[in-house]
């Protein structure tokens, strides 16, 4: 479905929420150091998982290192590189080894972006993007470098909004998602994934597939969600209003 509606404010009860970060939670920047936690959503994220008793996790494609920083170390699960690392309320922290091609395939990318004006790399502990966002004609060389790079490494490639990643296989955020479920927090809840790229697409499916749904954020497009919001600040004036829901 491409038109969907928007979810009802009571979708939470009894729920667990899953939420992407970037395009969802904060608006999408050039630079991913651009982003910025504000009041208003550290707020709200403390709210809503006082009112689901901890049910609450970000499952992002950053490293699970950049979401604590931007909360100020949080309370609440974090998966963090697609699924490959999860940081857990009680201190756990479980994460993919980190195969030594990604320091040469940064070196790479640095050289490339160097070169082209506009074009930033992301380090990752397990993986390293191209963001093009600031130069949409460099998708074409952006695209194919990635490419031969993660062929040559025996890695994945990963896309996603005018950015392209070569990172370690393995995982996507809908494995990230069934793995939290699988804890005795979530277990037994009906999954809320919200997220608005193609690699929440995994995650919408899982989250369907497990009696939950999906909730696409951003322009109507064919997806496994079955509910939509037009953006970020439709979001969160979303959640506000689930998060008073919630409390009735």
């Amino acid at each position: 479905m491409t038109h969907l509606p928007p979810p009802p404010a009571d979708l939470l009860r009894d729920a667990a929420l899953f939420l992407d970060f970037d395009g969802t939670l904060v608006e999408l920047q050039d630079h991913p150091d651009a982003v910025a936690v504000d009041a208003r959503l550290g707020g709200l994220i403390d709210r809503l998982s006082a009112a689901l008793d901890g049910r609450v996790a970000i499952i992002s494609g950053r490293p699970v290192a950049g979401i604590r920083a931007l909360f100020g170390d949080p309370h609440f699960a974090i998966s963090g590189s697609h699924g490959l690392e999860v940081a857990w309320p009680d201190g756990r922290h479980d994460r993919a080894e980190r195969p030594a091609a990604l320091d040469r395939i940064v070196v790479q990318m640095k050289a490339f972006a160097t070169a082209t004006n506009g074009v930033l790399v992301e380090e990752k502990p397990l993986g390293a993007a191209l963001h093009y966002r600031a130069v949409p004609a460099a998708e074409g060389a952006a695209r194919d470098l990635a490419t031969g790079l993660a062929a040559d490494a025996g890695l994945h490639l990963q896309t996603g909004k005018m950015m392209i990643e070569v990172r370690v296989a393995g995982a996507d955020k809908g494995t990230a998602l069934n793995a939290l479920m699988q804890a005795p927090l979530f277990a037994g809840r009906t999954p809320v994934f919200l997220g608005d790229d193609d690699t929440d697409e995994p995650a919408m499916i899982a989250a369907r597939d497990l009696g939950g749904a999906g909730v696409l954020i951003g322009a109507p497009r064919a997806t496994a969600a079955t509910w939509r919001l037009d953006g970020v600040a439709q979001t969160l004036s979303w959640l506000e209003a689930a998060t008073e829901s919630l409390g009735q």
